[in-house]
């Protein structure tokens, strides 16, 4: 896994030295800057995490996250702030905070908790890659490039048989009657008959070769895979 770099924000030179110091030792890369202003022009996507001070002259610390997750933008923040009041508490999960840490501070603390953070932003992020990708077999359906791996080669769909197949695969074991599919793919296209659904796995299940015999029709198409079947269809 590549360095995780992160965003020191503090008006404090002796402790933006400090954080660097042992997050660098800890493997991290390691940005500051002394001002809220300053963070807000060198954010970028490359930073996985803030290490924002709260008081500082100028622009707050609650007013860096406020703006941040005003423009959508929803990195991991940490609050390092000598106000520790419950309205500060608040008002700093209130506008994004996902951890505080008060000054003065351990920086076996604050290192144990950049660590459990990123950590679980790397985990959330690998979570949400395999759930981009089905994977049946030797069948893998990328859900965001929209293509289809059968047996190490890419098969090509056209719009509809891509929609009618995720449609399948993301609700194995279900059956979804014709005028179900017509709703789900061709959605507000009214002259479309239920016939046109059958025309379309049809050529999906030729696509598929093997596989082709896992749509199956009871009152409706769905997907059931089972490896069994398959070495059957196979050895036959």
């Amino acid at each position: 896994m590549e360095p995780i770099k992160l965003l020191v924000v503090d008006d404090e030179e002796d402790i933006r030295e400090i954080l660097q110091f042992n997050l660098e030792s800890e493997g991290f890369l390691i940005d500051t800057v002394s001002s809220g202003e300053e963070a807000l022009e060198i954010l970028s996507p490359e930073h996985k995490l803030i290490l924002l001070d709260v008081m500082m002259g100028g622009i707050s610390g609650f007013r860096v996250a406020e703006k941040l997750r005003k423009d959508n933008i929803h990195i991991p923040i940490i609050f390092l702030t000598a106000k520790g009041s419950e309205n500060d508490l608040l008002t700093g999960f209130s506008v994004g905070a996902d951890d505080y840490i008060f000054k003065p501070f351990s920086i076996k603390e604050v290192i144990a908790r950049v660590k459990a953070i990123t950590r679980r932003s790397y985990e959330i992020k690998e979570i949400k890659k395999e759930q981009e990708i089905i994977i049946m077999g030797d069948m893998k359906l990328n859900l965001v490039t929209k293509q289809l791996e059968l047996k190490n080669e890419n098969i090509t769909l056209t719009k509809k048989e891509f929609e009618i197949l995720s449609l399948l695969m993301q609700n194995p074991q279900r059956f979804f009657a014709r005028d179900e599919i017509l709703q789900g793919v061709w959605k507000d296209e009214s002259y479309v008959l239920e016939r046109t659904v059958d025309v379309h796995v049809a050529r999906l299940r030729k696509k598929l070769n093997d596989y082709g015999v896992y749509i199956t029709n009871r009152s409706g198409y769905g997907y059931s895979f089972n490896h069994t079947t398959l070495t059957h269809n196979n050895e036959n």
